[in-house]
């Protein structure tokens, strides 16, 4: 039987001895013959690295060559795998380094599994840092920003089944429930041997083992063979490991994306029976690798194959929405915008959160109709659903608010850029979320080929011709518009009959309520407006331009 994890026992002792951190005082197996400097870790320091003389001298010993070219391993990962095993650790790279390796490409990253546990790994390295609560693992900086992450060989917390009572009888309530267990994990830090640690992972492909010392895969899990036929398949029973954790069904998406393999039947019959879980799952979870999937540059085959399983609707609600909605033409148009977006990312361009999520949604928000407000403030705005999701995923999904405001404001852009919405031309190219509008909008006439006179305008510096938004504002015609009055900050003109305190202490409770966002848009209202010029325009300027209400956050930094 698996015992439970020594780290627990050890940090009480350690705690009711006094210590403020207990994993400061976890035993670490001191070396045989040689002891190498920890200088303290205070930051990431470029100078708290590994020596070079930790470097393995030969990755094989057997006198076979190296299953994977020596060259291709990651100089740091082999620098920590040394230490470990000058500890008395087994260490092994692991995973999708492996994986990748195996089929020729090149790895984003080096993970490495150890016998040792994260206190140890701690206290080894002292330029490491212990992260995770369902998960423990250790992440050592290196120079630049890199990490190489380390995991301690973990067993599977579900073979962890309570054993019967010693009369051999159990109550009627603990029987049902052992028939029908939850196996949803909420706690993985079980540790184990290197062989349950493979056993427990998600898929065989991902349970590969890299020995640097003799230059060979350890493969407990038959992956070499999945990867050979190019399958995705789950290791164990596919029911049960969906079950244990349903965000499963977004990495065998990815995977199967990213990598060009299928899916092994019995497994995407799991996965289809899995999707209802998928909200069990933490909101923070989902949405990460939902952006992963984006981040990867294979949105679309990705999304296609969520959709087929039916859980856009519980990751995306407005696309799923908009898929019904629109019919066959709607998810034509969508997947023509995230085949652009993969272009663009496949290109090696960087693109920022709020970029990737408002490139995906202009289909949905082009489809909507136009809002001018969504609160007293007067605003523009989007349409509802999109306000929806956006707000959801800051809410419970710990989407961070700047990114989500800015997504809004480059949706809204996209009427400026088009040429629908008229605005002081000078004031907006000054915006600073101009520039990241403008690489949506690319993305919108690459996807629709619609608007390219307006993209080839702005990317000279000339003024789009500007086109009517609506059917309404078309039959209009030249009708001069209305000029929008705008808000007073600073209070509003005594009236007869009132004292100057009287009126303005309704401004004052106003502007306290006003978020950071608004004061924004206020400031760039005033300098974008029609009823003020813009010192800094030109003639041309003065004649073409006409103010459309601008919207802004305060800049990411």
């Amino acid at each position: 039987m698996l015992q439970p994890v020594p780290d627990d026992a050890r940090e009480a002792v350690a705690f009711e001895a006094g210590s403020k951190d207990p994993l400061e005082e976890l035993p670490v197996p001191e070396p045989e013959e040689v002891s190498f400097p920890m200088p303290a870790f205070t930051a990431p320091s470029a100078e708290d690295t590994i020596p070079d003389t930790d470097f393995l001298p030969e990755p094989q010993l057997s006198g076979k060559p190296a299953e994977i070219d020596p060259d291709k391993l990651d100089p740091d990962a082999l620098k920590v795998i040394h230490r470990l095993h000058s500890h008395g650790h087994e260490a092994y790279l692991v995973g999708g380094c492996v994986r990748d390796l195996s089929l020729g490409r090149t790895p984003k990253d080096f993970d490495i599994a150890t016998s040792a546990h994260p206190g140890e790994v701690r206290a080894i390295f002292r330029n490491c840092r212990l992260i995770g609560r369902r998960f423990r693992l250790a992440h050592i900086y290196f120079k630049g920003g890199k990490i190489i992450e380390v995991s301690t060989f973990r067993a599977n917390p579900t073979e962890l089944v309570d054993a019967p009572s010693e009369s051999g009888e159990e109550e009627g309530g603990e029987a049902e429930e052992s028939q029908n267990p939850d196996l949803l994990i909420t706690h993985d830090n079980v540790f184990g041997t290197a062989e349950q640690d493979a056993r427990r992972r998600d898929f065989t492909i991902n349970g590969l083992f890299y020995d640097v010392v003799e230059g060979r895969i350890i493969d407990y899990v038959r992956g070499r063979r999945d990867l050979d036929e190019h399958y995705i398949r789950t290791i164990g029973d596919p029911e049960i490991r969906m079950r244990e954790d349903p965000v499963r069904i977004l990495r065998a998406v990815r995977f199967a994306s990213k990598l060009g393999l299928d899916i092994e039947s019995r497994t995407y019959a799991a996965m289809e029976g899995a999707v209802e879980d998928l909200p069990r799952c933490a909101p923070a979870r989902l949405l990460e690798e939902t952006f992963r999937l984006i981040r990867g540059g294979v949105a679309a085959p990705s999304l296609r194959l969520l959709d087929a399983l039916d859980a856009l609707k519980i990751l995306l609600p407005p696309v799923a929405a908009y898929f019904k909605e629109q019919g066959r033409r709607g998810q034509e148009t969508f997947y023509s915008f995230a085949e652009a977006l993969d272009r663009r990312v496949a290109s090696g361009e960087l693109l920022d959160d709020a970029i990737l999520l408002a490139a995906l949604l202009v289909p949905i928000a082009q489809a909507s109709p136009v809002v001018e407000s969504l609160d007293a403030a007067g605003r523009p705005s989007v349409s509802q659903a999109i306000e929806d999701l956006l707000a959801e995923f800051v809410q419970t999904a710990r989407l961070p608010r700047r990114i989500a405001e800015r997504c809004r404001l480059l949706l809204i852009a996209q009427r400026t850029l088009s040429g629908e919405r008229r605005k002081k031309t000078g004031a907006f190219r000054r915006h600073p979320l101009f520039a990241d509008a403008l690489v949506v909008f690319e993305i919108s006439v690459e996807a629709t080929s619609r608007h390219r006179d307006a993209l080839e305008a702005w990317k000279r510096g000339d003024v789009p011709s500007s086109r009517p938004s609506t059917e309404g504002s078309a039959a209009e015609g030249d009708a001069p518009r209305k000029r929008r009055r705008r808000r007073r900050r600073g209070g509003t003109r005594n009236k007869p009959g009132t004292t100057e305190g009287a009126s303005t202490a309704p401004a004052a409770a106003g502007a306290s309520e006003s978020t950071a966002t608004e004061a924004s848009e206020d400031a760039l209202d005033e300098a974008s407006g029609d009823e003020e010029s813009d010192d800094t325009f030109d003639s041309s300027d003065a004649d073409d331009d006409s103010g459309e209400d601008a919207e802004s956050a305060s800049d990411e930094g």
